[in-house]
């Protein structure tokens, strides 16, 4: 039974459990089902293209654990973006976060059910995402720190595979070194070169690469629930930032150079095929398991930060009504329970969805995701660069290179934009177009 009178959110989240937030929320889907896809339109350069956007995330986040060390009271993005950029800046940072998990939800879950149908072919995917639902909506429902420490576990599931791929790719490498050292890099330079599909086939890869680091951000939602939080975000940034980074490059530049990147198919996951080689038994069965676990962690994340969104941006609407004051309601948790319920709808549309569209939804969602983090890391950006005109404690945390770190972040950002922009189809962007015009209109008019 929701306790009747308005209680707020406990500070119960310490630096080990938002750490492996980031990490379940970026390391997902972009990773094990978007590789392949990756591979195929940058080529061995995919490297590069994943070691831009590591640095632009890194910028971004450290902006954000800046604006966080001097406004340790904020709750969420808008509360960090108000003071600077104003009241719409705001709204748009959270309304647009909460679009990202609740499209990216459906995808995360089509994607788990496809995996799982590997070894339940007859299971329809009805039913495995309204098992998936229920469970991580139970999860979702009890205290934090009971969805914190599921979360923290099953992201140390998912890093350890994949140190045990970069052990098993290190070492492949290594043998083909010694075996046939004149060979053993051809396929970074073979098969139409490093750059096989020149500047385009760079950007264009950027799509995946800005889809596969979204989730990282989330830290900035944990910080009404985070004790400690001006001590906590920096250090966790920078811990987060460096494994992620590492969790991408490492295993992109081991699939490049054990296999021609026009040879990977999206049949066979080149996760797998690394096991394979070292003749791992079960190795696709393994490697399956872990991008489900991969994804659940995903949904789990992704639930709890558009949850908390809806929570707070319904406790600052001024224009009260019965729908808004359910979702501020607080179980004996202390959790939102009906914003969890409300976000877990999304993986039932994602059922629907997936009966009339079929199986290009992935890649149709993973085009609107990108243009919506885009526009959080943009809004993130700029307020950072705003900032310090806001009011500036030089005793805490800053960034060092300040103001150029934020500056070459934002011009990656708007070229990035052109390369998701012609690499998108129409109707996806026209759609995306679409949501953000009627956000702008409820926030006007409203």
């Amino acid at each position: 039974m929701a306790e009747e009178k308005q209680v707020q959110l406990q500070r119960s989240l310490t630096g080990r459990h938002i750490t492996m937030l980031a990490l379940g929320g970026a390391i997902g889907a972009g990773l094990f089902k978007g590789s392949a896809d990756a591979v195929h339109t940058a080529g061995p350069a995919v490297i590069f293209a994943y070691l831009v956007g590591g640095l632009i995330l890194l910028f971004i986040m450290q902006g954000m654990a800046e604006m966080a060390a001097n406004n340790p009271s904020a709750t969420g993005f808008s509360g960090l973006l108000q003071p600077i950029l104003g009241p719409f800046a705001a709204y748009m940072v959270d309304w647009a976060y909460f679009t990202m998990w609740f499209v990216d939800l459906t995808a995360e879950a089509i994607a788990a059910a496809s995996f799982i149908q590997i070894w339940f072919p007859h299971v329809p995917t009805w039913l495995i995402v309204l098992i998936i639902a229920v469970v991580i909506s139970g999860i979702n429902l009890l205290s934090v720190r009971w969805f914190a420490e599921t979360e923290y576990w099953l992201a140390i599931m998912k890093i350890t595979v994949i140190v045990f791929f970069i052990a098993a790719g290190v070492f492949l490498i290594a043998r083909n070194v010694v075996q046939t050292p004149h060979v053993a890099f051809a396929n970074l330079t073979a098969h139409g070169g490093f750059l096989p599909h020149g500047a385009f086939g760079f950007l264009s890869a950027m799509l995946i690469v800005i889809y596969s680091f979204a989730g990282s951000e989330l830290i900035g939602i944990t910080l009404g629930e985070v004790k400690e939080p001006q001590k906590v975000i920096p250090k966790a940034v920078h811990g987060i930032m460096f494994r992620i980074i590492s969790f991408y490059l490492v295993p992109f530049f081991i699939i490049v150079t054990l296999f021609p990147w026009d040879k990977l198919t999206d049949k066979v996951s080149p996760f797998v095929a690394v096991f394979q080689l070292i003749k791992i038994p079960y190795a696709a069965d393994i490697v399956n398991f872990v991008i489900i676990l991969a994804l659940i962690s995903s949904i789990n994340s992704g639930i709890y930060s558009a949850s908390r969104l809806l929570y707070v941006q319904n406790q600052r609407n001024k224009r009260t009504t019965k729908v808004t004051q359910s979702l501020t309601k607080l179980n004996k948790h202390f959790v939102p329970y009906m914003a969890v319920l409300t976000c877990s709808l999304s993986l039932f549309m994602g059922v629907l969805l997936t009966y009339f569209i079929g199986n290009t939804l992935f890649n149709d969602l993973v085009g609107s995701i990108s243009y919506t983090i885009l526009v959080i890391w943009l809004l993130l950006c700029v307020g950072h660069i705003k900032s310090r005109s806001n009011g500036f404690d030089q005793s805490t945390y800053h960034v060092k290179w300040f103001p150029w770190t934020s500056y070459f972040s934002l011009v990656a950002l708007v070229l990035v934009f052109f390369g998701i922009l012609f690499s998108t189809s129409l109707v996806v962007t026209g759609l995306t177009a679409l949501i953000y015009i009627g956000l702008c209109l409820y926030y006007f008019f409203t």
